[in-house]
């Protein structure tokens, strides 16, 4: 091969590879800055459609990164903090949002991009403050971007003498599909539409490729995306998976409008460029922000459609939808707080129910099994989260003092059942690192683990029956249970550490042999806690009505 094309590989890949780092380095940078903000910001954000679409935005424009946002997304979708048609309206916004970095690329500050790396590394390396570190880091990638699209754009620069090179570029400017499926391949293999953009913009500025070829590459680019989506949802929840689904069709179906349009669309970038006299990377960084947002405002309306289409692509029972908390009546806080309370209440009620099916799930827990489980586990977190901020702001009203003392109790109650969803999660990753690490436990320690479990599982399930009638015949039976619970856990502990002790046990089983009756104990206790408010909550509601205003804050 001969040396100069080896030296025009060489840079080129060297140049990318300082481009990449210098997005990644400045996206880490906006990232630390933000801090816990980002997840703040999709959580918060995605009340409706549009929301999510300027959530997209702002979080793709921190960190430089629209499969970043994606992936965070797909993220916060598994773990059921937020439901598939929310996440649709963050990928729009998130494919609008990472067309900043064309338009940074746009502006014309080559020649200053190694004092500003200087600068960057200056404040990282000698700069002891972390804000300070952080700006540093900014800095050095926005430094590192510029200078590794100086070190591209000059390494093709010679292949517009090159016979073969032009017959490529002429072949995609004569068949759009090809130029399509060329920035769907890069964009696959470099897994950075940014990066491929900022290839396009070094092209078209140096007269490598004209409008009309440039054009379809942008919207395979856009295409191409979408892979860091399906890789980070094959791990995930069937939600996951089909939000990555819906990246991808939204991604195709622009595309293909687009490529329908394709004269129209060149013909409004081309009086774009003679209107505001945009430079040549201004040009394609104003074509991806017209595809995107013009995408967007497109499919925005149909994203029940989007939704459907994907629901019937990957069929299947959606976990996180079947789970999803239940929408509680804020108009009944200001109208009827005691309706409110039993609001609260009702779904405690439903919390209770779903931790013991996680509870009793355990009994025969296979792979499937150990995935619902879990999905129910993050469901809960989230109505335990959704009853607490209903039941704060119920707080904050006047209302009765037997209302008053109820709505503490009620807060007890999430409360304790948070904990025991947790003991249960500790109690299944325990019997995973017995599987795992196939640790053994006699026969006789199985046996009792078994006996303590039937004996905290009927106690579980009497407390949440307990939630529809108020029997304090079933509430003693429950201080029973937990009292033999305590009187065997303890009495096993004894007789296990004899075994340990007389070699009939491993240390390493014998271990969590005491951490799983541990466990199992805890969740006895918690339970008799339980049953004993809701006694409490039926004395109160004996109880005469005494107003008073309240200024509490739990």
């Amino acid at each position: 091969m001969d040396s100069s094309v080896m030296e025009i590989i060489f840079t080129f890949i060297g140049g990318l590879g300082i481009f990449l780092y210098g997005i990644k380095q400045m996206g880490d940078g906006l990232q630390a800055a933000a801090g816990d903000r980002l997840r703040s910001i999709l959580n918060t954000f995605t009340s409706n459609p549009l929301m999510g679409v300027l959530a997209g935005m702002i979080v793709t424009i921190l960190i430089q990164s629209s499969s970043g946002t994606t992936v965070i997304t797909i993220g916060l979708v598994s773990a059921g903090f937020m439901t598939m048609r929310q996440a649709i309206g963050v990928v729009m916004g998130a494919n609008i949002g990472t067309t900043v970095t064309a338009f940074i690329i746009g502006i014309d500050i080559g020649a200053y991009s190694l004092p500003i790396l200087a600068i960057g590394a200056f404040l990282i390396f000698f700069i002891q403050k972390r804000k300070v570190k952080n700006i540093g880091m900014i800095l050095f990638g926005f430094g590192a971007l510029f200078y590794g699209l100086e070190l591209m754009g000059g390494a093709v620069k010679p292949l517009a003498n090159l016979d073969s090179f032009k017959q490529i570029m002429l072949d995609m400017s004569s068949n759009p599909i090809y130029g399509v499926l060329a920035g769907t391949v890069l964009t696959v293999i470099i897994q950075s539409s940014s990066a491929t953009i900022g290839i396009l913009q070094g092209f078209f500025a140096n007269d490598l490729i004209s409008l009309h070829g440039a054009l379809p590459v942008l919207l395979g680019d856009n295409i191409g995306t979408t892979i860091t989506a399906i890789l980070a949802s094959l791990a995930g929840s069937l939600a996951a998976k089909r939000v990555a689904l819906v990246h991808v069709l939204f991604n195709v179906i622009g595309a293909t409008i687009f490529l329908i349009i394709l004269p129209l669309f060149q013909l409004v970038i081309e009086w774009m460029q003679g209107a505001m006299n945009l430079k040549p990377e201004m040009v394609i960084a104003f074509a991806h922000g017209t595809f995107n947002v013009t995408n967007t405002l497109i499919q925005l309306p149909f994203i029940f459609v989007l939704a459907w289409i994907v629901t019937k692509l990957v069929p299947g029972e959606d976990l996180n939808e079947k789970y999803k908390p239940r929408v509680l009546d804020k108009n009944l806080i200001n109208r009827a707080p005691n309706i409110a309370l039993q609001e609260a209440q009702d779904e405690i009620q439903n919390i209770g129910r779903m931790t013991f099916d996680m509870f009793e799930n355990i009994k025969n827990c296979d792979g499937k099994t150990e995935k619902e489980i879990l999905q129910k586990r993050a469901a809960v977190e989230s109505m335990y989260e959704n009853v607490r901020q209903y039941l704060t702001k119920i707080s904050e009203k006047k209302i009765s003092k037997q209302d008053a003392e109820r709505m503490s109790v009620l807060f007890d109650v999430n409360r304790t059942f948070i904990k025991v969803a947790s003991l249960t999660e500790a109690y299944l990753l325990d019997l995973k690192k017995k599987e795992a690490d196939s640790i053994q436990i006699s026969e006789k320690a199985e046996r009792s683990i078994e006996k303590l479990y039937n004996h905290v599982n009927a106690s579980l399930e009497k407390t949440v029956e307990m939630f529809s009638v108020y029997d304090r015949v079933k509430k003693d039976e429950i201080v029973s249970l937990s009292n033999d619970s305590y009187s065997l856990e303890h009495d096993l502990r004894k007789k296990h550490i004899k075994r340990l002790s007389s070699g009939e046990c491993t240390l390493e089983g014998g271990l969590l042999y005491l951490d799983m009756i541990a466990i199992l104990e805890r969740i006895g206790y918690h339970s008799r806690n339980i049953s004993e408010s809701m006694i409490d909550i039926d004395n109160i509601e004996n109880e005469n009505v005494v107003e008073h205003t309240l200024g509490w804050s739990y």
